[in-house]
């Protein structure tokens, strides 16, 4: 019996396809966990409120100097 040398480099292909995709999935939830506590990080910095309150503390930190 003898293997047709397409077929074999076919199912390797689908079995390094499969090995990479689970590999991504392994990796991707903590990727995207950390992209969005940096983009939420750069959200809440941005509004007024905290832009505000570093305003203030750099005022303070003038008026001590």
């Amino acid at each position: 019996m003898s293997l047709d040398a397409e077929a074999v480099k076919s199912g390797v292909d689908v079995l390094a396809v499969s090995t990479t995709a689970s590999a991504l999935m392994g990796w991707l939830p903590p990727l995207a966990a950390l992209a969005t506590l940096v983009w939420t990080s750069i959200r809440i910095y941005e509004t007024q409120t905290i832009r505000s309150f570093l305003k203030k503390d750099e005022k303070d930190k003038d008026n001590n100097s």
